[in-house]
C-alpha cells in the first residue's frame, strides 16, 4: 500500500524538476530575461549536452560488442588449439565482421530523416553527431584493423608459424622486429586511404568550422551556406538512390546462405540494440533520449562495411546480404521498435 511517505518522496524528487521548469517559463513569459534567439541557444546547449551522453552510450555499447566478440574468439582459439586443426585467423576475421554487423549502421541516410520524423530536430541533430563520430573515429579504426589483419596474413605467408610462436633466440628477435616493421607501412596505408575519403575530411572540416564559429560567433557566408544546404537536401535522396543501384547490381539478394543471413540480422536488429540499451542505462539515459539511442542502433547496415569487406576480401557476401535485407526490412522493424519503446519506456 502506498503511504503518505511514498507520496512525499515522489513529490520531493519531482519538485526540483518543476522548479527548473517554472524558472524557465517565468524567465521568458514574465521577466522577459530571454529572447527567442536566447532560447534557441539554450536548447542547442541542452541537445549538445544530451548528445555527449548518447555518444558515450554508443561508445560503451561498441565496447560491450568488442568484449563479447573477443571472448568468443578466445574460446574458438582455445578449441582450435586442443583440436590442432582449427584456424585462429578465421576467428578474428569473423570478429571483425561481427563488429561491423553489430556496431556500424546507416545513420546518415536512413537515421536522419526517420528519427527527425519520429522525434523532431533534436533527435536529428544527435544522429548527425553519431554519423560524424562514425566517419571520423570508427571507420578509421576499422581501416587500421583491416590493414593490421592484412599485414598479419602477409607475415604468416613470409615467416610461417614463427609469427604465432613466442620469439626464441636470434630468429625470434628477427621475426618480432620484422613484425613491428609492418606498423609503419600499415599506418601509412591507412592515412592514404583516409586522405582519399571525402567523408572523413569533410566531417573533420565540419567539426573544425563548427568549433571556430561557435567560439568566435562567426556565420557562414550566405553563398556557401546555400550551397551546403542544397547538397544536404539532395544528399539523402541521392544516397538512397545509390543504395537502390547497389541492390539492383547484385545478382540475388541473399548470397551467403540463410544461416549467415539470419545471423547478420540478429546481430544488426537484436544484438546491437541490446548492447546499446546496456550502454544507455549505464550512462543513465531515460525517456525519449533512451528511445532515440536504441532506435539508431537498430538502423540498417552501413554500406561502408561492404566496401571494406570487398576491398580486403573478407565476408563480402555476408555484408552485401546484410545491407540489402536490413535496408528492406528496416521500415517494419524500426516501426515495431518505435511502438514497443513507446509502450515500455
Amino acid at each position: 500500500m502506498i503511504g503518505w511517505g511514498d507520496v512525499y518522496r515522489v513529490a520531493a524528487a519531482m519538485a526540483p524538476l518543476y522548479f527548473a521548469l517554472g524558472l524557465g517559463y517565468g524567465s521568458v513569459r514574465w521577466w522577459k530575461l530571454f529572447t527567442a534567439d536566447h532560447c534557441d541557444a539554450v536548447n542547442r546547449l541542452v541537445v549538445f549536452a544530451a548528445g555527449y551522453r548518447v555518444l558515450a552510450a554508443d561508445a560503451v555499447a561498441k565496447l560491450i560488442v568488442v568484449l563479447a566478440l573477443a571472448g568468443c574468439a578466445a574460446v574458438r582459439r582455445a578449441k582450435a588449439a586442443t583440436r590442432r586443426g582449427g584456424s585462429a585467423p578465421s576467428s578474428y576475421s569473423w570478429c571483425i565482421t561481427g563488429f561491423s554487423l553489430a556496431a556500424l549502421n546507416n545513420a546518415l541516410l536512413v537515421g536522419v530523416p526517420l528519427l527527425d520524423a519520429m522525434y523532431g530536430k533534436w533527435a536529428r541533430d544527435i544522429i548527425v553527431q553519431l554519423s560524424v563520430l562514425q566517419a571520423v573515429v570508427w571507420f578509421p579504426l576499422m581501416l587500421i584493423v583491416f590493414e593490421a589483419r592484412q599485414a598479419w596474413l602477409e607475415a604468416v605467408v613470409w615467416f610461417g608459424s614463427d609469427v604465432e610462436r613466442p620469439a626464441q633466440g636470434e630468429n625470434g628477435r628477427k621475426t618480432v622486429a620484422t613484425g613491428c616493421a609492418f606498423w609503419a607501412p600499415l599506418l601509412r596505408a591507412v592515412g592514404v586511404k583516409l586522405a582519399r575519403n571525402p567523408n572523413v575530411y569533410a566531417s573533420l572540416l565540419g567539426v573544425a568550422w563548427s568549433s571556430v564559429a561557435n567560439r568566435w560567433h562567426l556565420k557562414m557566408p550566405t553563398i556557401i551556406d546555400g550551397s551546403i544546404a542544397i547538397m544536404s537536401k539532395t544528399g539523402i535522396g541521392m544516397g538512397m538512390f545509390s543504395m537502390g543501384m547497389f541492390i539492383g547490381l547484385q545478382d540475388k539478394f541473399i548470397v551467403c546462405g540463410l544461416g549467415l543471413t539470419a545471423l547478420s540480422l540478429v546481430l544488426r536488429f537484436i544484438v546491437a540494440p541490446a548492447a546499446t540499451v546496456a550502454g544507455a542505462l549505464i550512462l543513465g539515459l531515460r525517456g525519449d533520449l533512451l528511445r532515440v539511442t536504441v532506435l539508431q542502433a537498430a538502423l540498417p547496415q552501413s554500406v561502408a562495411t561492404f566496401v571494406f569487406s570487398r576491398e580486403y576480401d573478407m565476408h563480402a557476401g555476408v555484408l552485401s546480404t546484410a545491407i540489402i535485407v536490413s535496408t528492406l526490412a528496416s521500415l517494419p522493424v524500426l516501426t515495431a521498435y518505435y511502438l514497443v519503446l513507446g509502450l515500455v519506456i
